[in-house]
């Protein structure tokens, strides 16, 4: 693996069943909703909403994320596998490129999540400074999958309290949340490289 490439093994628990995981993990369109603190935008690629792929197939979404530290990433989702209750497979292109597998296995009230992802980071500012950072970059990575797990529980009950939603807590949201508005909105001035 080259000094930009990334393997991250990550487990969650949440309680649910595999086919409630599956619901919410693969409709990458609604992430910027339930999971608001690392994506902060998801835009079908080719298209409106309204207008999707056949069932069982899925459109790319381009995505606009970030974690705790002041950076964000443009990159495009493709499901490369249909989404079961078992799991699913990705591929990311843009600010990142690689795979991810997502894997669910039931446990009593619980469902285990593994997400295996291998990614390379192609934003110049992480190219650049990785050789220096890595460990600061994956300590962010780290952070964005715990914010993570505690959403998708919160979305999973969420959607199992549809009477009366308002006794679930907000997700967190993003942190650095004004900077990210800022680059989302493109406030009209150009982005200088690498940024």
């Amino acid at each position: 693996m080259g000094s930009a490439d990334y393997q991250f093994l990550t487990v969650w628990r949440v309680a649910g069943t595999p086919e409630e995981v599956a619901a919410v993990l693969g409709d990458a369109g609604s992430l910027p909703r339930w999971w608001p603190s690392v994506y902060l935008s998801a835009a079908p690629v080719g298209g409106s909403r309204g207008s999707g792929p056949a069932p069982g197939n899925s459109r790319p979404v381009r995505l606009h994320t970030k974690g705790w530290l002041p950076y964000t990433l443009r990159w495009t989702l493709t499901v490369t596998e249909p989404v079961t209750s078992r799991g699913f497979a990705i591929a990311a292109a843009g600010d990142l490129n690689g795979t991810g597998r997502w894997r669910f296995e039931q446990d009593g009230p619980e469902t285990v999540i593994t997400f295996d992802w291998r990614v390379s980071a192609e934003k110049p500012l992480l190219r650049r400074l990785t050789w220096l950072l890595k460990p600061a970059f994956a300590a962010n990575h780290r952070w964005a999958m715990a914010r993570g797990e505690e959403s998708l529980a919160l979305e999973l009950r969420r959607r199992r309290h549809r009477d009366d939603p308002q006794t679930v807590p907000r997700p967190p949201d993003a942190t650095f949340r004004q900077l990210a508005r800022r680059k989302t909105s493109g406030s009209g001035r150009r982005r200088r490289p690498g940024s």
